[in-house]
């Protein structure tokens, strides 16, 4: 069973693999060398100014959720953890607070071209509203393409 909960510091060792090994997944179209640690990126991309949550699957942290105002900035899931819930539940409960995020209830989060993220969001509603290509978030010296998602 997956369990939502509040970041707490000594989820930090488990939330870098969550990333770092679903990060890896995402750059498919990007390519590998794009890749750089949540630790390294964490801290300087604001993970901590956000709202932050994790998903415990069966007493273990598996993957987490970032939302700050009108937008979902970070959702990880372990790829051993994937498929199994984890991601729904930790969208499902940054939905849940679309009312925190203002704007009437609208939520926007932006996934790289090629995400299998991209199927889970749809299936919660959100629609293609854009697409941009541009220097990647978080290592800029690499050009890639998203898709910015919405829904209300």
């Amino acid at each position: 069973m997956v369990a939502i909960r509040e970041y707490r510091p000594e989820d930090w060792e488990a939330i870098v693999r969550a990333h770092d090994a679903a990060r890896l997944q995402e750059l498919a179209t990007v390519g590998e060398e794009a890749f750089l640690s949540l630790t390294v990126t964490g801290r300087r991309e604001g993970l901590f100014d956000e709202c932050l949550w994790v998903a415990e699957l069966d007493g273990a942290v598996v993957g987490f959720v970032a939302y700050a105002h009108s937008e979902i900035t970070w959702l990880y899931v372990h790829p051993d953890a994937q498929r199994r819930g984890v991601g729904r539940a930790l969208l499902r409960h940054a939905l849940a607070h679309a009312d925190d995020f203002g704007a009437e209830g609208l939520v926007r989060v932006t996934v790289l071209d090629g995400n299998p993220a991209r199927r889970l969001y749809a299936s919660e509603g959100f629609r293609r509203v854009a697409t941009r290509t541009g220097r990647l978030a978080g290592n800029e010296a690499f050009e890639a393409t998203g898709h910015v998602l919405e829904r209300r």
